[in-house]
């Protein structure tokens, strides 16, 4: 209660202040500030350099006639000294008064050191910028609150080292992953988020109405299929960092909203990208850890050496006692099977709409919790994946991979599918599922199907979550850590 009221005095004081300051003719709110250099850039000069910078002071003590300061931004902080022997006394018993913690200020000075050694800029000048109506949260405990976190994210950034580490994290990691793709020939392009049809993974879309043309569109759950078109057009290989959105539920490793980088190269197979990402995340980790050493949940894996393999179809049948591949044709011969093992009760089993959510639901629960090393899942059956290519030697399998560290999905790849019959085949029995109930199938998409009819490329596709990379990289608690507006309700 106490501090409720601290609160409120302090907002009625600073209120009072901006109130005072124009009614002396003073515009707290400054149009501008001509800033020489950047904080961190400051922090480099030589000894007597003459420098402009601007921030968010943070930190406030004063000694009478003089006052030290720290101003700051989202990469570096200064220190800032005022004096009366440097500036007319009117304005350094002005900066007392009416300058808070939480302001914005823009201070000329030269740079120097304190007896201490710590770089310092010697105010011959400065400016209000804006006021702050609200104050920061307190200095030491900053702000606690989970949700407040998320929904207040700037004052998160002021208070809390770790989130602004991550949250630059991510736009490092984005930078690199662009530079890195470029680097091996890719070219960026983008792909509507708005869609027609929904088609690209199995998921739930959230759907809108496009009143100009009025018809019911999607939002992108993926941007797969259009990228295809995108080689079939000439591209040899493509990229996109995307916003996808999946009307799923919320945990720790999903949110609704989400960005992911996929990836196609023409006349690759999932061999050429199993040893491709491979590199690609060697180098991530060295990139962003510096070193070779993941670690997660506070286990250190090490992504130098050779990865696992896997053969995800015969480990899940070795797990249910029978060759899963012989049932994935008649979902009901196959829920019985499963319901037969004795590991599920039926209520778990029986709800599935299709083969591939009966499978993916053994999977998750018997198989993907005992996968902890980094490791290659290799060898799915087909009936997971309508958009990837069958096996040669046994087209009940996809040639197919995941990419796996202590449980967690972080990529999928696969050999694409670029025989139109045999996708028409696969996106109907999808509309088929869908009929049935299955809300995560896909639609029958006949503009990627005419794509495909007209000629498509050998080619092998990835896609990789950015924000469930984030969370592995920094050690996170939750997908929410490392996005910058994580969706509240």
């Amino acid at each position: 209660m106490q501090q409720e009221q601290n609160l409120y005095k302090e907002v009625d004081i600073r209120a009072n202040k901006i109130k005072e300051l124009k009614e002396q003719g003073i515009n707290p709110f400054a149009e501008k500030f001509n800033e020489t250099h950047t904080i961190s850039r400051a922090r480099e000069m030589e000894v007597g350099t003459k420098v402009s910078v601007a921030g968010r002071m943070t930190f406030r003590r004063t000694f009478g006639k003089f006052m030290f300061i720290q101003i700051s931004d989202i990469f570096n902080k200064i220190q800032v000294s005022l004096s009366i022997n440097e500036i007319p006394e009117d304005k350094f018993k002005f900066f007392k008064d009416y300058v808070d913690i939480g302001d914005y200020v823009g201070v000329t000075g030269e740079i120097y050191l304190t007896q201490t050694g710590e770089i310092t800029v010697k105010t011959l000048e400065y400016s209000l910028l804006a006021k702050a109506k609200l104050p920061l949260p307190e200095k030491f405990h900053g702000l606690t609150d989970i949700e407040q976190r998320y929904r207040q994210r700037y004052l998160d950034l002021v208070s809390n080292e770790t989130s602004r580490k991550v949250l630059l994290g991510r736009s490092k990691l984005v930078a690199f992953i662009r530079d890195y793709l470029q680097k091996h020939d890719f070219i960026e392009v983008e792909t509507p988020i708005l869609q027609g049809a929904v088609c690209g993974a199995s998921a739930k879309p959230f759907m809108t109405h496009h009143n100009a043309l009025d018809k019911e569109c999607n939002l992108r759950i993926a941007p797969e299929v259009y990228l295809k078109q995108v080689v079939a057009g000439g591209f040899p290989r493509v990229f996109e960092v995307a916003k996808c959105f999946r009307n799923e539920g919320m945990d720790a490793s999903h949110l609704q909203e989400f960005t992911q980088v996929e990836w196609y190269a023409s006349y690759w197979n999932f061999e050429d990208n199993i040893k491709f990402f491979s590199g690609f995340i060697r180098e991530i980790v060295k990139y962003m850890l510096g070193g070779t050493e993941i670690r997660i949940n506070g286990s250190a894996f090490d992504v130098s050496k050779d990865f696992e393999r896997v053969n995800y179809a015969e480990t899940i049948s070795s797990i249910l006692g029978f060759n899963v591949l012989d049932y994935t044709d008649d979902i009901e011969k196959l829920k019985k099977a499963v319901i037969d093992t004795g590991m599920f009760d039926e209520d778990e089993i029986l709800y599935l709409k299709s083969c591939g959510a009966v499978v993916d639901y053994v999977y998750k629960r018997k198989m993907r919790p005992e996968i902890v090393n980094p490791t290659i899942l290799y060898n799915y059956p087909a009936c997971l994946v309508p958009l990837a290519r069958r096996s040669d030697k046994d087209n009940r399998i996809i040639e197919m991979f995941q990419f796996l560290i202590n449980g967690e999905e972080l990529c999928k790849a696969y050999s694409e599918l670029v025989d139109p019959d045999i996708q028409r085949e696969t996106l109907e029995e999808q509309a088929r599922d869908k009929a049935n109930g299955d809300e995560e199938a896909m639609d029958v998409d006949e503009d990627f199907l005419l794509a495909m009819e007209h000629g498509m490329p050998p080619m092998s596709g990835l896609g990789m979550g950015i924000d469930r990379l984030l969370v592995m990289l920094f050690e996170q608690p939750s997908i929410r850590d490392v996005v910058l507006f994580p969706i509240m309700k």
